[in-house]
């Protein structure tokens, strides 16, 4: 189990056993981290703990303690071991960051399983009526347990609609997630009691705030926020975009000048407005930066990257993470740690990141119609909730983890956005300051003046006057539609419009101005042997999850030119990738 998990050289691994318990715990986590390592015992050696994550003080918790001051994992861990001892599980309640941990109790012959409020800590769980498997990655159980080594049916058609399994399902047959701020109790002879020690209504029952007074409670508690998260004895760095939420951080963080190294990701056409902005912002802070290119070499690699990628993180990211591995690779010779804005969007301003799209049913057999079909009524029955309580705990743990998963698997990622008292104000947040970027740009303009002026990637400045606002909005938004209707979502008739003219290389016009990576031309150049590799195998085309003759057309008509089908094969090549390496290999 624990060698399947261990990504990259570096990674450090371990185990330990209880035979009296009935259990044991093995660990991999990127070397350096913070939980990484041995566990950590109490003076009496009585109980110990197993965390991967990231703890940090939480002023308003009642098990705070005035020595709990280190914002590093090994001071928070030993304040949480005080707290078991006293109130047992309920201590769980002071814990913030996002982590996944094991207490090992021998005074009362139990273990304590438990994952953060949001469930980015993941754990897959299998139970039989002889044991209970889990694992913070499903590649783990399914080395054990050869059963789990097939899709579950519904989860792979809410996959292929929405972008990722819902209700806590996963794409294995017989595994599950537990949910998030869960905290199981696990005793011989007495089965597996489960529980939450936190829910959203602790957050919902809030009261809300007059404007100003919410804007004053924002202002007064980030600043401190951010002292926390910057707070480290290894190199900090911070990855920039032209966006609200990283400016955000960089107006009110108070890093001397040139100690805080920033990049920004950028792509082989142009600066993309990110790169821009970005270099502007830095420059305004007075920190050096630098721009993470992606561009041949990642393309030499993809077949490689797109494959490490699904495997990282069993499936639940897609081919494009190949992306997101090459360059996170990259910005850890940087610095160790990427602090980045994050989840921002998400908590101040309600940002919905996934919802359902239309998937070819008839691409995979007429078995997963059904399933496909159902995926959309299934999304819509969990999103009627509070928004801001579907984005934590349904979006966080169903959707946003995949992209977090991969990137922790070469570099340790930090956001001050999930802060406990931050989400806590948030739920406060008056309704007319809950969803329009007006909060966020007076904020900017309290801490740095000078980088509220700078326009952001939809042309928001704070000062800007309304109107000029509205209209350099409106030519940002039409720019980013007018790259996608080039890219990803190209029409059928203008791809064949495309194809006639493609000796005057058209992408070199209408690409990178917004997105640094480009997969509907990668897929037909340099990326089509792959494709056609990959797809057009006789051993792919036999599975009897697919239907045959639809593959081959849209591979043959995506390749030619002649056709758009960048999104299909993006799904048609991440199940066939999740087949070969985690089923088969």
């Amino acid at each position: 189990m624990v060698k399947s998990m261990r990504h990259e050289t570096h990674y450090t691994t371990g185990l330990a056993t209880w035979k009296a318990l009935g259990i044991g715990v093995g660990w991999a986590s990127l070397g350096g981290t913070q939980g990484a390592g041995h566990p950590l015992w109490n003076e009496a050696g009585s109980v110990c703990v197993f965390l991967h994550g990231e703890l940090f003080p939480c002023d308003n918790s009642r098990f705070t303690s005035s020595q709990s001051n280190d914002p590093i994992s090994r001071g928070q861990i030993q304040l949480l071991l005080q707290n078991y001892e006293k109130h047992g599980s309920e201590a769980l309640e002071g814990l913030n960051g996002r982590y996944v941990g094991v207490i090992i109790d021998l005074r009362e012959q139990i273990i304590v399983l438990f994952n953060d409020r949001f469930g980015l800590g993941r754990v897959y769980v299998y139970e039989d009526p002889q044991r209970l498997i889990f694992a913070s990655e499903a590649k783990a159980i399914l080395r054990l347990v050869p059963s789990t080594r097939a899709f579950n049916s519904r989860a792979l058609g809410e996959f292929l609609v929405c972008g990722c399994p819902l209700q806590d399902r996963t794409l294995f047959e017989g595994i599950s997630l537990m949910a998030p701020g869960s905290a199981w109790c696990v005793s011989p002879g007495l089965g597996v009691k489960k529980g939450y020690y936190f829910t959203a209504s602790h957050w919902e029952n809030a009261p809300t705030l007059a404007e100003d007074d919410y804007f004053h409670a924002l202002q007064s508690l980030f600043p401190k926020i951010l002292k926390r998260y910057f707070k480290d004895d290894r190199q900090i760095a911070m990855s920039l975009t032209g966006g609200l939420d990283s400016r955000l951080i960089m107006a009110w963080a108070s890093c001397p000048s040139g100690s805080l190294p920033c990049y920004t990701f950028g792509g082989r056409y142009r600066d993309c407005a990110d790169v821009k902005l970005a270099r502007r912002i830095a420059s305004v802070c007075g920190h050096p930066y630098q721009v993470i290119q992606v561009e041949a070499d990642f393309l030499a690699q993809f077949p490689k990257l797109a494959e490490r990628s699904v495997y990282i993180t069993d499936g639940a990211m897609d081919v494009t993470g190949a992306v997101e591995l090459y360059v996170n690779r990259v910005a850890r010779e940087i610095a160790p740690v990427r602090m980045t804005g994050n989840y921002g969007s998400e908590l101040l301003r309600r940002h919905i990141a996934f919802k359902p799209n239309r998937a070819k049913d008839n691409l995979f057999a007429d078995g997963l119609a059904s399933d496909i079909a159902e995926a959309k009524t299934t999304y819509e029955s969990e999103a009627a909730c509070d928004r801001l309580t579907f984005i934590l705990t349904k979006q966080m743990p169903w959707h946003h983890y995949a992209r977090l998963a991969l990137e922790e698997s070469q570099i340790e990622v930090r956001s001050p956005f999930l802060d406990n008292q931050l989400v806590a104000l948030a739920f406060q947040a008056p309704s007319s300051l809950a969803s329009t970027p007006d909060l966020s740009l007076r904020l900017i303009a309290d801490g740095n003046p000078t980088l509220a002026k700078i326009p952001t990637d939809r042309a928001l400045r704070a000062g800007g006057g309304i109107f000029a606002n509205r209209v350099g909005n409106a030519y940002q938004r039409f720019m980013a539609k007018a790259e996608y209707a080039y890219d990803y979502g190209m029409p059928q008739c203008l791809a064949k419009v495309d194809r006639v003219l493609t000796p005057l290389k058209l992408e070199r016009l209408f690409l990178g101005h917004q997105k640094f990576y480009h997969f509907r031309i990668w897929y037909q150049n340099e990326l089509a042997s792959f494709v056609r590799d990959v797809l057009l195998d006789p051993a792919t085309l036999s599975r009897s999850i697919y239907n045959p003759r639809q593959v081959e057309a849209i591979v043959k008509g995506h390749t030619s030119g002649w056709w758009n089908f960048t999104s299909d094969i993006h799904r048609l090549l991440t199940v066939e990738l999740i087949q070969r390496s985690l089923f088969e290999s």
